[in-house]
């Protein structure tokens, strides 16, 4: 069987005919598509920790950590290496290949990169693949990332450029775009999707498929979002996504990136089981697991494994490179730094 072809020219026509197939027939495309390219019982487990907390600059208006509104989050300090360490230690041992570090920041500071690097050499060294999401990068920033071993970053694009500006004014769509860039120049695989449910109608949603299958290349990662109502955001009220939607969208994004992980992502607390079986049917592959997205809840990873089970999905495994020698080694590194936690930035202080 030849493998459809990567494409990166794909027309907001060709992607409504998509959207409009009949539900049987656009799945057994999107699965037909899905098989060329994966183990159709493989789905690849991430686990996603917040390294910082709240008072997040940004105005985006489904986000409990922003810091223009009450949502009732308390802002944290930048979490200690020893506990992001143990945090992901922990996740490869319920089965993780990834771990994901989420900071609510703008972007980086000069202050806090020592420390994002340190996460980064320590929880590689486990053995397990690395992700973050920072905010904005430089191209320096990003280079410093990739040099500290960093695999994917995380930045979605959240919707259409033509809906952005309902959603977010602090940042540019531009912006997001930037930041891509400098990630892919840096050598960095890239994390990036959106969020449907947030009162955007199907050509929004056409309109950040194609603007993620026409990147000069697909992410490797593409994480779809259902929205979560947060109360004390401005989207706290709007109208639910209706479920079909969500699994089509699914659908087409494996088509028009069909060598792309698509990730189950936020919102899985609220779909049933028989729900996410037809998630992972029109092809998506990759969940986050564990208790929390960031701040938001998610099914607990004993209920994922039961699902799997009757499915007959099993987790993706990845190469682990790290011996028991080295597990040791990130251990004592980690207990070493406790003794200079004293020095250790407050990243709630947001810098100029």
């Amino acid at each position: 069987m030849t493998a459809t072809a990567l494409r990166h020219d794909w027309t907001l026509q060709e992607a409504r005919d998509l959207f409009n197939l009949p539900f049987n027939d656009l799945l057994f495309r999107a699965q037909t598509v899905h098989r060329e390219h994966f183990d159709p019982n493989e789905v690849q487990v991430s686990t996603l920790l917040s390294i910082k907390t709240g008072a997040c600059p940004e105005d985006c208006k489904y986000c409990p950590q922003s810091g223009h509104y009450n949502t009732g989050l308390e802002k944290e300090k930048l979490l200690e290496i020893e506990k992001v360490v143990a945090e992901a230690r922990a996740a490869k041992q319920k089965g993780a290949s990834r771990f994901c570090m989420g900071a609510a920041w703008r972007s980086p500071s000069k202050k806090d990169m020592p420390y994002v690097l340190d996460m980064v050499k320590q929880v590689k060294s486990l053995g397990m693949e690395t992700c973050m999401t920072l905010g904005m990068l430089q191209e320096e920033e990003a280079r410093e990332l990739a040099d500290a071993g960093l695999d994917y970053y995380n930045h979605n694009l959240d919707t259409s450029e033509k809906y952005y500006s309902h959603i977010i004014t602090t940042r540019t769509y531009q912006d997001r775009l930037d930041t891509l860039d400098n990630v892919r120049k840096a050598g960095m695989k890239v994390c990036c999707g959106g969020i449907l449910g947030m009162g955007e109608d199907e050509d929004d949603r056409v309109g950040l498929l194609v603007q993620l299958a026409n990147l000069p290349q697909h992410p490797e990662s593409v994480p779809v979002n259902m929205l979560v109502k947060v109360k004390g955001t401005p989207l706290e009220n709007v109208e639910d996504l209706e479920p079909f939607e969500f699994i089509r969208m699914l659908a087409v994004a494996r088509i028009m990136m069909p060598a792309s992980h698509v990730r189950l992502s936020a919102g899985r607390e609220q779909m049933n089981e028989q729900m996410q079986a037809l998630c992972f049917f029109a092809g998506a592959n990759s969940i986050f697991y564990g208790e929390k997205l960031l701040t938001t809840s998610n099914p607990e990873a004993d209920a994922d494994m039961q699902l799997f089970a009757k499915l007959g999905i099993r987790p993706e495994q990845r190469e682990q490179c790290a011996t028991e020698a080295q597990e040791e080694e990130v251990l004592a590194e980690a207990v070493e730094y406790e003794a200079t936690r004293h020095m250790f930035y407050d990243a709630t202080r947001e810098s100029a």
